[in-house]
């Protein structure tokens, strides 16, 4: 089967592109994980008035996947997963301002709890005066993680159709990180040179590149078809994990030292995949679920 975007597709693709290319993404990256959280609002609202908040109740999976593939593409910072995927799903509607959820057991924390209008743990919005907690360390200083209180006690079952929405829109986001990764990669060995010559005429390094783009293009057809319901999301999921994991660590070895430093714009996408490769269950969770759902013993949500 061959994966095409149709006409008004690829214009909603050209119209986030041309948004976020000129947004200064990387700037309100930055100052999100300083905790100035305006930039990264008025880019919100600026996506939100695009359509992103309201795609996932009235446009189809499809768009959701474009979405989250430019919104990785371009390290956007914020809950969009939570918002714009899973609790529009969940509650039948779209999510007004920015709101975030714990989905024990494989969104344990509260994704910006601090910034969020409105935290759902479950499928219910925290109980009035619940307390939320400091913030926790992540791999991703845009990603501020926060316990709720008695968000562990969560009984209640997890909503399939949702759960599986939002875990869509993490693989198409990984995806465009490793695109992301990819491109700069390219461009940065193109340009640093060593005995005279640039290190992306080396042949490790040409392999290595060649690798992650296998990768990538590979995982591209699985999240289109997860999209489509033709393919499982789980191993969309694992795919699109897999290659920006591949992406991040190949990009950080062509890199060099300079890589992983704060200072560089590259570390953004490295902490950005890394977090993300866990979020919304972990590749052995989908594997196991895709195992069961291939072999017919069981595929639902645990």
């Amino acid at each position: 089967m061959r994966f095409e975007l149709d006409e008004d597709q690829r214009d909603f693709a050209s119209a986030l592109e041309s948004l976020l290319a000129g947004a200064g993404t990387v700037a309100a990256a930055r100052a999100w994980a300083e905790g100035d959280h305006a930039p990264g609002l008025g880019l919100w609202k600026r996506l939100a008035d695009l359509g992103v908040t309201s795609l996932a109740t009235e446009a189809s999976p499809v768009e959701v996947a474009i979405a989250f593939e430019a919104i990785g593409r371009h390290v956007v910072p914020g809950p969009w997963i939570e918002s714009a995927a899973f609790l529009p799903v969940l509650l039948g509607h779209e999510v007004e301002g920015v709101a975030t959820a714990v989905v024990p057991p494989h969104v344990p924390l509260a994704l910006d709890a601090d910034v969020a209008d409105a935290v759902y743990v479950g499928g219910d919005p925290a109980p009035s005066g619940a307390s939320i907690g400091d913030p926790l360390g992540s791999v991703d200083r845009t990603r501020r993680l926060f316990r709720v209180e008695d968000s562990e006690g969560s009984g209640a079952p997890l909503h399939q159709e949702a759960f599986d929405l939002a875990v869509l829109a993490c693989s198409a986001e990984l995806l465009g990180a490793g695109e992301r990764v990819l491109a700069d990669s390219v461009t940065y060995v193109g340009q640093r040179t060593q005995f005279g010559r640039p290190i992306g005429s080396y042949q490790a390094i040409k392999h290595a590149l060649a690798d992650v783009r296998i990768a990538l293009d590979f995982a591209r057809p699985l999240v289109l078809g997860a999209a489509l319901g033709d393919v499982p999301v789980s191993a969309a999921k694992v795919a699109a994990g897999d290659a920006a994991y591949l992406a991040s660590r190949t990009g950080l070895q062509v890199h060099g030292a300079i890589g992983y430093t704060q200072e560089f714009d590259l570390s953004l996408w490295l902490g950005r995949i890394r977090a993300l490769v866990g979020a919304w269950g972990t590749a052995s969770f989908h594997r196991e679920r895709l195992l069961q759902q291939l072999t017919g013993t069981g595929a639902e949500v645990r």
